[in-house]
Formats: structure tokens, C-alpha cells, sequence
């Protein structure tokens, strides 16, 4: 049974915003998966330009995307340098220094790997952004049908993330009235750590308690009630077919262009 609610959740813009949680974790799994399989620039850059429409649709803000894939645009030419400097040596040799080897073959990997870093984290950070937890999780029990203790459970620990921020704040602010603020960064550390993970136990114990009392854990109840309906449409549909069409595509230009390489596979 499930019980409708007003949805009070503010509604981004763009068509793939609003749509199933559930759907944009499918359609991040096969964008990214399939791209592992391979090492090549040709099909990592064929994924990134046929992702580039989820990512001026997916609702966020140019802010919010260059905060949320920041990481992205860095580790990208980070790896491709350490894979063109010290990547496997094939090909003939551009520059050579002690153990520094750029090589013509090197310098492909290189660029197919920074492509790679790309084309697997843009989409999936882009559908992530606007997941809202509660709704993976009506997702998974109503649509999934996962065990409803279990997706509870792993959304309250999720909601619980959170905290830690400003748990280990208010210890550093604590241990500062009391004076033991100035001792050595590592044993201070350590010291904060323990007490974090005792907090966490104690939050814990009190959270599982009181989700028991209010019947979380019961098994021979009604079927459970759901606050939100998690809904499945066409765009939905059209969503997953989309994440997997991608991949598909990619993958048949690398093997036609001759560039596609198994990683699992024989040499």
C-alpha cells in the first residue's frame, strides 16, 4: 500500500532531472561498465560526445557542474601525464630521461585514458547530482522489490553521512575549549578518529532503537506502507534505452575503426 504525500521536492529543469532515481542509476551503470572493457580513445571519445546531451540536460547549473566534476577535469590530465610518462613503453621513442619513457605508444594510452577518466565519470556524476536517496530507495523496495529492511536501513545510514562533517567539528571545537587541541596533528588525529567512531556507534544504536519502535523491523506485519509512490514512465524507459545505446555505439565504432582492445580478453 502506499500512501501519496505532496511532494514539497523543488523540480530542477531539463528533461532528465525529474526523472526515476532508479533509471538514472541503470542508465549510469551502462554507460559506465561497458567503457571499462576497453583502453581506446576512439570509443572513449565517441561516449563522450553522445553523453554531452545528459549533461546540458541533466538540470544542474554551469556552477554546480564545474563544483561537482572538478575532480574529473583534474585527475583526467593527471593520469594521462603519468600514463605518457610512465606508461608501458612501445613504439618509437620521443624523449627518454632515467626512468621517464615517452613513446608513441604511451603517448595513445595517455590520451585514451584521460578520455576514458571522462567519458565514465561526466554521465555518472551528471545523473548522480540530482538523485534524491529517498528516492533510490523507493525505487529499489517498490521496484526492485529489495528486502524493505535492508534499503531502509542503508537510507538512514546514508542520511547519517551527513553528519559526520559536523560531528568532527564539534569535537575539534571541544577538545579545544578543554585544551588538548595543541598536541601533535597525527595523535590529535587518532585521537579524533576513536571518538568519531564511538559517536557513530552510540548515534547508531540510538537510530536503530528508535526505527524498531516504530515498527521499521517487523516481518509478519502488511504488506509495508510507502509515503511516495516511485512511479516508472516512457521518458524513464527512453532514459535506460538511451544509457544503453551509448555504449553500444562507442563500442561499434572502436571495433569498426579497428582501435577496440578486450581488456579481459587474449593479447
Amino acid at each position: 500500500m502506499t500512501l501519496a504525500l505532496p511532494d514539497t521536492r523543488a523540480v530542477r529543469p531539463g528533461p532528465i532531472a525529474p526523472r526515476s532515481a532508479l533509471a538514472k542509476l541503470a542508465a549510469a551503470l551502462l554507460i559506465t561498465l561497458p567503457l571499462i572493457l576497453s583502453v581506446d580513445a576512439l570509443s572513449a571519445l565517441t561516449a563522450l560526445v553522445l553523453s554531452t546531451p545528459l549533461l546540458l540536460w541533466c538540470g544542474l547549473s554551469a556552477r554546480e557542474f564545474w563544483l561537482r566534476t572538478a575532480v574529473l577535469w583534474i585527475a583526467a590530465p593527471l593520469s594521462a601525464v603519468t600514463i605518457a610518462l610512465y606508461g608501458q613503453a612501445s613504439g618509437a621513442v620521443l624523449f627518454e630521461w632515467f626512468v621517464v619513457h615517452v613513446t608513441e605508444g604511451s603517448l595513445t594510452l595517455a590520451l585514451a585514458t584521460g578520455l576514458r577518466v571522462l567519458a565514465i565519470g561526466l554521465p555518472a556524476v551528471a545523473l548522480f547530482a540530482t538523485v534524491d536517496p529517498t528516492d533510490l530507495a523507493d525505487g529499489l523496495a517498490q521496484r526492485l522489490r529489495l528486502p524493505a529492511r535492508f534499503v531502509i536501513g542503508a537510507l538512514a545510514g546514508m542520511r547519517m553521512l551527513g553528519l559526520l562533517a559536523e560531528d568532527w567539528r564539534s569535537l575539534a571545537l571541544a577538545r579545544r575549549a578543554r585544551g588538548v587541541a595543541d598536541q601533535g596533528r597525527i595523535r590529535r588525529g587518532i585521537g579524533m578518529a576513536f571518538a568519531l567512531f564511538v559517536l557513530a556507534v552510540r548515534r547508531g544504536s540510538s537510530l536503530a532503537t528508535a526505527m524498531e519502535a516504530r515498527g521499521f523491523g517487523a516481518h509478519d506485519l502488511p504488506p509495508r506502507s510507502w509515503a511516495r509512490p516511485a512511479p516508472w514512465s516512457g521518458a524513464d524507459t527512453a532514459l535506460v534505452v538511451l544509457g544503453a545505446l551509448i555504449p553500444a555505439i562507442a563500442i561499434t565504432v572502436a571495433v569498426a575503426g579497428g582501435t577496440w582492445h578486450l581488456i579481459l580478453g587474449p593479447s
